[in-house]
């Protein structure tokens, strides 16, 4: 970023990553406004992010030359990253947004269990108490019994928790490919999310409303100013911090969501969902404090 300094100061890096967590926090206004313009999810995503999309296209055949050697993990970050993204615009356009967000931030749960299985990282016993804690979080936000939340999970919940799935595994492969730069992991999600949303407007098919300029200046808005800036920030603040304080920074999103859409867009929660989310947010609290080890760029499997 040319108007950032190339060494900040941590002060400098964290401002940046908390101005990145809030403007993620925030998304869900201009998606619930899109909403409320008839546009379904799929084509919101297509014309925001596929657009920024097919300009990347151009920055990764640029780079290569770097990526080439990992190609496979390029390929999986295009079709992982992307679902993320997908999934999540269409779950905050569909749904409540508090729901919504408890549910994706249970990707602290993947990121153990992925590490684990496919990094072979060493779990310490506070990061499984982690994952126990998000798990009750998760029984209470949908139900506190199992038939009740068997029952609770719908279409928009199973999206929110393959968002928060999809985001810790595009995380875990970003730490595999170390040979890939840094630009070339940022945009491929970009890529990835065009190409998924395509496919799924075409799959739904149905009538599309009218874009006039109006609306079609706020998408093009929404993807090369929120959605890109918010992209670039967060990981110029990530590269910048160390990961316990860039995982601690970014908790801001989920505050700033669900607060946001209590306070203004007349969501309520029960008792129960509160107390849910909270074990949530502790334990992704908790994952942020005690972050995996890095991972020995011997071990790490390449195509």
């Amino acid at each position: 970023m040319p108007l950032l300094p190339d060494h900040p100061t941590e002060r400098t890096a964290t401002g940046v990553l908390l101005f990145s967590a809030s403007l993620w926090g925030l998304s869900w206004m201009p998606l619930k406004a899109f909403f409320a313009q008839g546009l379904p999810g799929p084509v919101v995503s297509l014309l925001t992010y596929g657009c920024v999309g097919v300009l990347a296209l151009w920055l990764l055949w640029r780079d290569r030359a770097a990526w080439r050697v990992q190609w496979g993990l390029v390929l999986a970050l295009v079709a992982v990253g992307g679902w993320a993204n997908t999934s999540f615009v269409n779950a905050i356009m569909l749904g409540d947004v508090a729901r919504v967000m408890f549910l994706f931030y249970l990707s602290p749960v993947w990121s153990v269990l992925g590490g684990w299985l496919f990094l072979r990282e060493h779990i310490p016993p506070v990061r499984w108490a982690a994952v126990g804690v998000a798990v009750v979080g998760l029984w209470l936000v949908l139900g506190a019994d199992a038939g009740a939340a068997a029952a609770g999970l719908g279409w928009t919940d199973a999206l929110a928790l393959s968002a928060g799935l999809a985001f810790a595994a595009n995380n875990i492969i970003a730490r595999a490919a170390h040979r890939v730069p840094l630009r070339t992991k940022t945009f491929a999600v970009f890529i990835g999310c065009g190409l998924l949303s395509a496919l799924a407007a075409a799959l739904t098919g149905g009538e599309r409303p009218a874009i006039g300029p109006g609306l079609w200046l706020a998408l093009l808005a929404y993807g090369f100013g929120w959605m890109l800036l918010a992209t670039v920030t967060w990981q110029y603040g990530v590269s910048h911090l160390p990961s316990s304080r860039a995982g601690m920074v970014l908790l801001a999103e989920l505050l700033v969501s669900v607060g946001t859409a209590v306070a203004f867009g007349g969501e309520q929660l029960s008792p129960m969902a509160w107390a849910g989310g909270a074990l949530i947010a502790v334990a992704a609290l908790g994952e942020a404090l005690f972050p995996p080890a890095p991972v020995a760029t011997t071990g790490v499997h390449t195509p």
